[in-house]
């Protein structure tokens, strides 16, 4: 009976966590799931020793604010490892927490084997963690098809599996689109809609015609939403299928943008900034030392060019994305390009099955 911890420490995780403890489920029959996530994992039967609630802080401000909580989530995932001793760790996307338990098992649980299943974006930025990564995982299960050559000029292994977002919204059937619906993704963590939602809405209701629609995240609470909804606008928690109705979406960035993209619906992406006036200022400066790539978003990123508009920091006002969003309700043309990169970025990602092929290299190589 093999035992398998996992830590997703947000919502996307936590989908793809869930995922594949059914794909290793299926290969191992007797398989037993403890770790640290969210509501996926705990309904695909994983007893979490912490939810994401308490884990998703992004940004330097949140995290400072909350950095006594995440001294006891480093706390509660040790005291997990050596009282669970697992034959397997998982790890799944959050990089600064789980490169630090990975040091940890590493040291006091040396015969546990380490995975990394959606490994940090390191072609993107902080680069230098890719040596890291290398000594600390037995095995580096990548989800972009680029990913193994670039480890490779590093001297490191790292295998493609699939993309999870791609493999799961190819199975999703396609609805008619309602060419008056608006819809909103502000985010995954209470701080992130916090600081986004609001500046959305106010773009969005310029446009009176348009119903607007509000994407809420998994184990946030609908009334955390309440106080910035007027009569009429709506709240739901059937992103995907939002999405696919929508005549266009303003994406707060992360994986959102590229679900979006492979749902085939046009939009921007937004990205809130402490502090975006000193960010701007210094940018010239500090961006080559960190980010390998000039942008931010998946669905830019993985095209190599600017496929969607990126409105990130100060540029982040409710004249720019309400400026853009005429854009994609009126220019056709516009659209009509982007839904062509959306095909090839389609493509360029494939159909192999991410979960279930993680899952036979894990359960093989355990």
């Amino acid at each position: 009976m093999a035992k398998y911890f996992l830590i997703a420490g947000e919502a996307s995780g936590d989908k793809h966590a869930a995922a594949l403890m059914a794909q290793i489920k299926q290969r191992d029959s007797q398989a037993q799931f403890v770790g640290l996530g969210g509501s996926h994992m705990a309904t695909a039967e994983c007893l979490l020793y912490q939810d994401i609630r308490h884990m998703a802080f992004m940004g330097f401000a949140a995290v400072l604010a909350n950095a006594g909580q995440i001294r006891r989530n480093f706390r509660i995932a040790e005291e997990a490892l050596l009282q669970e001793k697992p034959d397997v760790l998982i790890l799944v996307d959050y990089p600064s927490f789980n490169l630090r338990i990975a040091a940890f098992c590493k040291k006091h649980l040396p015969a546990t084997k380490i995975f990394y299943y959606i490994p940090p974006k390191v072609w993107a930025w902080k680069k230098r963690r890719i040596h890291r990564i290398a000594q600390l995982c037995d095995e580096v299960l990548g989800i972009f098809p680029f990913e193994p050559d670039f480890y490779a000029q590093y001297g490191y292994r790292c295998t493609y599996v699939g993309n999870p977002t791609a493999e799961q919204i190819t199975s999703i059937p396609k609805t008619p689109r309602d060419p008056r619906t608006l819809v909103l993704l502000p985010g995954s963590r209470e701080s992130e809609i916090r600081h986004c939602l609001p500046r959305m809405l106010e773009a969005a209701r310029r446009f009176a015609d348009y119903r607007i629609v509000v994407c809420a995240a998994p184990g946030i609470d609908e009334a955390f939403y309440a106080p910035y909804l007027r009569e009429g606008e709506t709240l739901t928690r059937e992103t995907y299928e939002a999405v696919l109705q929508a005549k266009a979406a303003i994406v707060n960035s992360g994986t959102a943008t590229l679900e979006t993209a492979l749902l085939g619906t046009p939009q921007m992406a937004v990205y809130h900034l402490a502090c975006s006036g000193i960010v701007r200022l210094i940018r010239p400066w500090v961006q080559p030392l960190l980010f390998s790539i000039p942008y931010f978003t998946l669905v830019n990123i993985i095209s190599g060019k600017e496929v969607i508009r990126e409105l990130l920091g100060d540029e982040f006002t409710i004249e720019r994305v309400a400026t853009e969003l005429q854009r994609l309700l009126t220019d056709e043309a516009y659209t009509k390009e982007m839904l062509a990169n959306y095909e090839h970025l389609s493509k360029l990602l494939g159909t192999q099955p991410a979960a279930a092929t993680a899952a036979q290299i894990i359960t093989s190589k355990r």
